[in-house]
């Protein structure tokens, strides 16, 4: 490739999607509204995930790599159809995705951006003249999740992925190793340990992941993959023409592993004690070791109940406050809760990033958490 990197801003217009969310009152719009007015930490100066960010554009193989940006409610037939999702699958749920309404979500990765790069008219106009093309793409991303101090269900991701005709090179596990290892040096340092594994991924074939050593223990960082013939065809690329790999890896864990970081709100943290110390290859220093409080709820619930969406009632009532939420207890007994109910027991752990809490603030939480799941899920507090 022989070419000046372009910005292209393939955002679409998503306004009446938008004024929809903003019309409704119901807590799944208020809480996608919270979600999206956080702030973009890939784009935040200061942030370690912008250094992460940095770090890889900085990259020499992918000087002439192209950067697009799209918007963070997209469709689901880009997000799902074009990808190859099965009508069943998983990831198309209401209990994984956040959905604007019936055809807009919150996106769920970047990779979508492979079906605007494409069609873009300076990138056709390279790949008919037979040119490699190459793009990376970045920002937050959205799903339910569990609640634990290594995930958050508002998250970043980059997607890179290059293109190449197959009369000038047929691209295999070599080529991912490569890409892989390009990231490891750039973010980790030169002289990162790491090695390569067998893996599978929904887009490409075949695929590997990648483990750094941190500390004598191996974690895995990446994977990447070719990009699977059928994939690159439904977007509208010959397969018997063209070969391509690509990866999208999750921003917070190169960031996590390179501070040794214990805690993923810290990331988001304004105390300048901790935004001070948010630099790649820093080893993070406790501030102050607050201690956690942890209270239980128990209730009786439909067996039509779903975890995710309970977590993000938590999450509403507690912000921040809430470090982890744990299932200790599940169980069924229609002659004690009747047919079709379900009895949960869940352990909620509290801890401040800032203060130490006091009984009575998370008393009055927990009330609400109380009060909450009676009202919305009809539960029978126990």
């Amino acid at each position: 490739m022989s070419h000046t990197r372009q910005y292209i801003n393939a955002k679409v217009d998503v306004t009446s999607a938008l004024g929809n969310l903003e019309k409704r009152t119901d807590q799944e719009a208020v809480r996608i509204r919270r979600y999206m007015a956080m702030s973009d930490l890939s784009r935040t100066p200061g942030s370690p995930l912008k250094e992460v960010i940095d770090r890889i554009l900085a990259i020499p193989d992918y000087k002439d790599f192209d950067v697009i940006e799209t918007s963070e409610i997209v469709s689901t037939e880009v997000t799902f159809d074009l990808f190859g999702f099965a009508k069943d699958h998983p990831a198309r749920s209401k209990s994984d995705t956040y959905y604007v309404d019936d055809n807009h979500i919150l996106r769920t990765h970047t990779t979508i951006m492979w079906y605007y790069y494409l069609r873009d008219k300076s990138v056709q106009e390279r790949m008919s003249g037979g040119e490699p093309v190459g793009c990376f793409s970045y920002g937050k991303v959205y799903r339910k999740d569990e609640i634990d101090r290594k995930h958050m269900n508002v998250f970043h991701q980059i997607d890179a992925w290059y293109l190449a005709p197959k009369d000038k090179e047929i691209l295999g596990k070599a080529d991912l190793e490569k890409a892989l290892a390009n990231i490891a040096k750039a973010v980790i340092g030169q002289d990162v340990k790491f090695r390569f594994n067998e893996d599978s991924f929904p887009y490409t074939d075949p695929s590997i992941d990648m483990e750094v050593e941190v500390n004598g223990t191996w974690i895995e960082l990446c994977g990447a993959g070719v990009v699977k013939g059928s994939v690159l065809d439904m977007l509208g690329v010959d397969s018997s023409k063209w070969t391509g790999w690509a990866m999208g890896p999750g921003l917070e864990r190169f960031a996590m592993m390179s501070l040794e970081l214990p805690d993923v709100r810290l990331l988001w943290s304004e105390d300048p004690r901790v935004k001070s110390q948010l630099k790649l290859g820093q080893k993070f220093q406790q501030v102050s070791k607050f201690p956690a409080i942890t209270r239980d709820i128990s209730f009786v619930v439909k067996n039509d109940f779903i975890p995710n969406n309970y977590f993000d009632l938590i999450r509403d009532v507690g912000g921040d406050l809430i470090e982890q939420v744990e299932q200790i207890d599940k169980y069924e007994n229609k002659e004690k809760f009747g047919e079709g109910k379900v009895s949960y027991t869940y352990r909620i752990t509290y801890r401040s990033l800032d203060c130490t809490l006091t009984n009575e603030e998370i008393d009055a939480i927990q009330k609400q958490i109380y009060d909450q799941t009676s009202e919305q899920y009809k539960a029978e507090l126990r």
